[in-house]
């Protein structure tokens, strides 16, 4: 029997900004069985693939094919054949100079079912977010896109400069910087003012985006005094002049810095992602990860004799998680903890408790061990026994402050934090970035791991340091680092909210 034929999806991927893709792209994306992507697609929305997917880069630049086009063609045809789901990713928009017709048409004549998901051009996101609308009341009401890699000269151009020069208001060229100084000159020779404003573009809709304004008589003098290179647009017409006033993405307080995320492995980036809205690059650093105990018969026994104990507290959201993951285990639920008191150490923890409908009773307002013990001072705790369910290593503050105010405490990891043992050995690695945040000790320690000494403080290094608290502060100074941010409130929303504070003066 002849094997089934797969179908082939040709996605836009967006201009750049991976939340611009379509949610129906991002759908295809995580069903697909092979991902055929190009040099453009951001590798945030890779990192959305299944994990059993093959992935299969086909980029080219303008000097540099992995794979010519009509090699490309075949690749989807035989990848169909095989009864594959496959999503050909492209950058911006398929049809809009994405050579997404000449791959539809072979698939055409080998029968294979086909899908087209549009994607949002650069050609209107790029001018977007660089502060431009491409049409404007009063200004423009028309609209030219082209390609920026032809030639005007050319005795058979596709392009009729002579009447786009003066009969479009807004003309955008996709791919044009090389061929920036034959563009300008030909619009320029047909009649298009060299008072017009225009704008050149690079890296655009993300945090690397770089604006270039000026005119026809100027624009190329100025991409060169900024070296502009590819990828970039031009941007032309009278709408370019609105940039003064409309520029948004470029004036977010933290655009064009960039930031080195150290966490653990396991960690969702929550806090690049707040950073990154307010227009930092950020980069995620795994530096520790967080496993189970190798023996958990002492957690079991302390779950089985739970009735034993008064108080019980979590410091730490995967305290709760891997005691959760006990109770399953013993094929007990949260049930067993009706009339003991419950403390987490801050909001995180305590969202991850009431989660399991559970109430907490106390939650200090300084998210740490001190912060708990103040509180545990105004408690009747004398007498009491307290279960701590914690990390393996972890400061020893809480419990030896609460024995001291006459309480009997029974401390249990429930996981160990493990620093990964790899080099990083990234040559010149640190010297990009303007900031490294911390959001635990163990960060800074895996820091000294993954780096080393001399790399770390190399001359060219400028990044400062940003920490999560006092605890991780202390940590970084006796490892040698300047600490330049830390946070009053010890979450990853207070750390945003410091380097947010510390680049706004």
């Amino acid at each position: 029997m002849a094997q089934a034929k797969g179908k082939v999806y040709l996605v836009g991927a967006g201009p750049g900004d991976a939340e611009l893709i379509t949610l129906k792209g991002m759908r295809l994306l995580k069903e697909a069985q092979v991902v055929v992507y190009d040099r453009l697609v951001n590798p945030k929305i890779i990192r959305e693939c299944s994990a059993d997917a093959e992935l299969i880069y086909v980029g080219k630049a303008a000097d540099k094919h992995i794979l010519p086009q009509d090699k490309i063609n075949a690749l989807l045809v035989r990848l169909a054949k095989k009864g594959k789901t496959v999503v050909r990713l492209k950058g911006g928009d398929p049809f809009v100079f994405g050579r997404g017709g000449e791959e539809i048409l072979l698939l055409v004549k080998n029968k294979i079912p086909f899908e087209v998901v549009p994607g949002i051009t650069s050609a209107i996101a790029v001018a977007c977010y660089a502060g431009i609308p491409v049409t404007h009341r009063g200004l423009t009401s028309s609209l030219g896109i082209f390609t920026g890699q032809e030639d005007p000269n050319k005795k058979d151009t596709s392009i009729a400069w002579d009447k786009i020069s003066t009969g479009l208001g807004t003309l955008v060229f996709l791919m044009g910087v090389e061929n920036l100084p034959n563009i300008v000159s030909t619009l320029i020779k047909y009649g298009r003012a060299a008072t017009t404003p225009c704008c050149v573009v690079q890296w655009g809709t993300t945090p690397r985006q770089k604006s270039c304004p000026g005119t026809l008589a100027d624009i190329e003098n100025k991409v060169r005094s900024a070296k502009i290179s590819p990828p970039a647009i031009l941007i032309v017409g009278e709408v370019a002049g609105l940039r003064n006033k409309l520029n948004w993405f470029e004036k977010r307080p933290l655009f064009g810095k960039n930031i080195l995320v150290t966490l653990p492995a396991e960690d969702n980036s929550r806090l690049s992602a707040m950073l990154e809205d307010q227009g930092a690059e950020c980069a995620a650093l795994p530096l520790i990860s967080i496993r189970p105990m190798d023996d958990y018969s002492r957690l079991d026994s302390v779950i089985r004799n739970i009735d034993d104990f008064h108080w019980l507290i979590f410091t730490s959201q995967n305290g709760v998680r891997f005691f959760k993951d006990r109770l399953r285990a013993l094929k007990k639920d949260i049930r067993i903890l009706a009339g003991i008191k419950v403390a987490a150490i801050g909001p995180k923890t305590k969202e991850a408790i009431e989660a399991l409908s559970v109430s907490v009773d106390v939650q200090p307002k300084d998210f740490r061990q001190e912060g708990l013990l103040a509180v545990f001072k105004k408690e009747k705790i004398k007498g009491k026994n307290i279960l701590i369910i914690r990390a393996q290593e972890a400061r020893d503050v809480l419990p030896g402050g609460l024995e001291k105010l006459g309480a009997r405490v029974c401390v249990v990891p429930a996981y160990k934090a493990e620093l990964l043992r790899e080099k990083v050995g990234i040559k010149d690695f640190l010297s990009g970035f303007d900031l490294v945040t911390f959001t635990s000790s163990s960060c800074a320690e895996g820091f000294f791991r993954a780096f080393s000494k001399k790399e770390i403080f190399f001359q060219k290094n400028k990044f400062k340091i940003a920490s999560i608290g006092p605890v991780t502060s202390a940590t970084c100074r006796k490892l040698g680092l300047k600490v330049a941010i830390e946070a009053k409130q010890f979450t990853l929303e207070g750390l945003a909210s410091a380097v947010l504070k510390y680049y706004s003066k």
